[in-house]
C-alpha cells in the first residue's frame, strides 16, 4: 500500500491547533489533530451543498453566493456546475495555508476552477462578509467545521448563535438560502434556525455511495 505523506501543516486561527495536508498517490486528506476533516475521495455530501442550494435559487438571473470554506473545493466547483454564466460566488477562507494548498498541490483537484471568471476567493471570516452588508446574497453556503459548534476554530460558534442567524437572516434577499453542512444531525441547531424566522429542511446525504457516512444539510430558507 502506497504510505501517506505529510506535505505541509499550518495553524487553526487561533493558533491552538494544527492542519495537516497528506497525500497518498494521487488522494488527498486534511488532518486536524488524528481527526480527518476532509479527504479528495469524499466528496458527494459537500456538492450536495452545492447542488441543493443552487436548485433553490435557480430562478434568479444574477445569483449571487457565498460560500465560507473553500477546503478542497467540493462545494465550489458544484455551485459553479449549476449556475449560469452571470453568476457571481464569493469564497471566503480563513486559513491562507489552504488557499495556498488549492493553488499548489492540490491544483489537480481544483482543476482551474479559482480562475473561473465567476468566483473571488477571500482571505477573511465568512462572518465579517455575513455582517458587511444587508440583503447582498441569494445564498449562504456554510462548510467552515464540522458542523454547527466551532472544532476547528472556536469563532465559528458565533456563526451558529441566535445572533450570528439573525445577522445571516439580515445579509440574504428575500427568499434566499442559508445551507450548512454538518457531519451529523444538530436538533438545538434546527430549533435555532427555526426561531431565527427560517422555514428549515434537514436533508441526509453520503459522503460517498451508499455504505459511507451520512451527513446532514441544512437548507434554511429566509421567508418573503
Amino acid at each position: 500500500m502506497i504510505p501517506w505523506v505529510q506535505l505541509d501543516s499550518a495553524r487553526t486561527p487561533d493558533g491552538g491547533q494544527e492542519l495537516r495536508l497528506k497525500q497518498r498517490g494521487s488522494e488527498f486528506s486534511i488532518m486536524l489533530g488524528a481527526n480527518e476533516l476532509m479527504n479528495s475521495r469524499l466528496s458527494g455530501s459537500e456538492e450536495a451543498l452545492a447542488r441543493l442550494s443552487c436548485q433553490r435559487i435557480a430562478d434568479r438571473k444574477q445569483p449571487s453566493i457565498l460560500i465560507g470554506g473553500l477546503g478542497m473545493g467540493f462545494t465550489l466547483r458544484a455551485a459553479l456546475a449549476a449556475l449560469g454564466d452571470n453568476a457571481t460566488v464569493t469564497v471566503a477562507e480563513l486559513v491562507p495555508a489552504v488557499i495556498a494548498w488549492a493553488r499548489g498541490p492540490m491544483s489537480a483537484i481544483f482543476d482551474g476552477c479559482l480562475e473561473d471568471p465567476r468566483v473571488s476567493i477571500r482571505e477573511v471570516d465568512v462572518g465579517q462578509l455575513i455582517r458587511a452588508e444587508k440583503a447582498a446574497w441569494d445564498a449562504i453556503l456554510l462548510d467552515v467545521d464540522n458542523g454547527p459548534e466551532g472544532i476547528v476554530y472556536k469563532g465559528n460558534d458565533s456563526l451558529y448563535s441566535a445572533a450570528g442567524l439573525a445577522a445571516a437572516g439580515a445579509a440574504l434577499k428575500d427568499g434566499g438560502v442559508l445551507a450548512v453542512w454538518s457531519q451529523g444531525p444538530d436538533s438545538g441547531f434546527t430549533r435555532r434556525l427555526k426561531q431565527a424566522g427560517f422555514a428549515v429542511e434537514e436533508v441526509n446525504t453520503r459522503a460517498r455511495g451508499k455504505r459511507s457516512a451520512r451527513h446532514v444539510i441544512w437548507i434554511a430558507a429566509k421567508k418573503l
